[in-house]
């Protein structure tokens, strides 16, 4: 049986709405090229009603059809309605989460479907709330998930970049990938400056991280 800290990298942001849909599809496509069996999940999808649209995104990107564990939700097994944090959609849905139904959903990707890796989409950034006294940073530390961390050149990211990957030196999580997003265009001169500090401050501090550049997806 596959462990999962060893086929799943969690994928976050260091903000919402970062680009961490397409980040998803992007290294799907790129861990594929390299010959791997590959898929995407949502942790919690909210903002939907039996189904995620973030799979469905995914799948568009990747030119696929909706699959067979995407239509029986295992890549999508804890839908929430309200378009909000985890914590509060359960709240408003009058619902718990259940992640042990997210582990489960995990591993028969893993192991009944047989992919080498799953990319394990988050919902908003690290330290959003799933339970009132639980955020995703916990989950992702429990689990020993390693992590593609989405940044970009919109004004303020190297901030948010900078503390994300503090808290991940922290908690001593493995930092895989940080992938700088594109899209939208930006300050030109930000975003030049920006992936050239991003680039000098992961071979000083997070010399095994990979730095990957997301374009628009073909």
């Amino acid at each position: 049986m596959k462990k999962r800290s060893e086929h799943t990298i969690f994928i976050s942001g260091i903000d919402t709405n970062i680009g961490k849909t397409y980040a998803t599809a992007y290294l799907i496509k790129k861990l594929r090229a390299e010959g791997f069996r590959c898929t995407s999940q949502k942790m919690i999808q909210t903002g939907n009603k039996d189904y995620s649209e973030d799979i469905q995104k995914h799948r568009e990107l990747l030119g696929e059809k909706l699959q067979e564990e995407d239509l029986n939700r295992t890549t999508a097994p804890i839908i929430l309605s309200y378009p909000a944090s985890p914590h509060l959609a359960a709240k408003l849905d009058q619902v718990s989460v259940d992640l042990n139904k997210l582990n489960q959903a995990t591993n028969i990707l893993l192991n009944d479907y047989d992919y080498d890796f799953v990319l394990l989409e988050g919902a908003g950034g690290l330290m959003v709330p799933i339970r009132e006294d639980y955020l995703t940073l916990n989950f992702i530390q429990e689990e020993a998930y390693p992590l593609a961390l989405v940044t970009s050149g919109r004004l303020g990211s190297l901030n948010h970049t900078l503390l994300s990957l503090e808290v991940c030196k922290l908690r001593q999580l493995e930092v895989r990938y940080l992938i700088y997003n594109h899209y939208p265009k930006v300050d030109g001169i930000i975003e030049t400056d920006s992936l050239n500090y991003l680039s000098l401050y992961l071979e000083k501090h997070f010399p095994e991280t990979k730095l990957l550049e997301l374009e628009l997806i073909d």
